[in-house]
């Protein structure tokens, strides 16, 4: 069984910082893309930044510059940095995992259970 978990969220000011963290553990032969996605209240979910295994990367438009994403595939970790952080930066952050448990296995997609983020004075 597959799991992934967040950690790092909270409450910061505008124009702090956090660093997300997900890591997977489980039954996993390779872990190809992962993502970090994020869903404000009354707002449908929308990607924020993707990382392949390779270490290629896209961002919305609304967090370039400012987020950057990164992944330890000994650790099977992908990370957020969150800088310049704005009020409408608040949302659920949900990381996302296209993942392999065995060589000729299908590649499933794992998700996080989520963590908080609320950026307030």
């Amino acid at each position: 069984q597959v799991q992934l978990v967040e950690s790092g969220g909270g409450l910061v000011q505008p124009g702090g910082s956090l660093r997300l963290s997900c890591a997977a553990s489980g039954n996993i032969y390779i872990i190809n893309t992962m993502t970090w996605y994020r869903q404000a209240p009354g707002k449908e979910r929308e990607l924020v930044a993707a990382i392949t295994r390779g270490g290629s990367t896209n961002y919305a438009d609304a967090v370039k510059g400012r987020f950057t994403i990164s992944r330890d595939n000994g650790k099977n970790t992908v990370y957020l940095q969150m800088n310049s952080l704005k009020p409408e930066d608040t949302a659920v952050y949900s990381c996302n995992a296209l993942i392999q448990e065995t060589t000729w296995g299908p590649q499933r997609s794992y998700w996080g259970q989520g963590t908080q983020v609320t950026v307030s004075s």
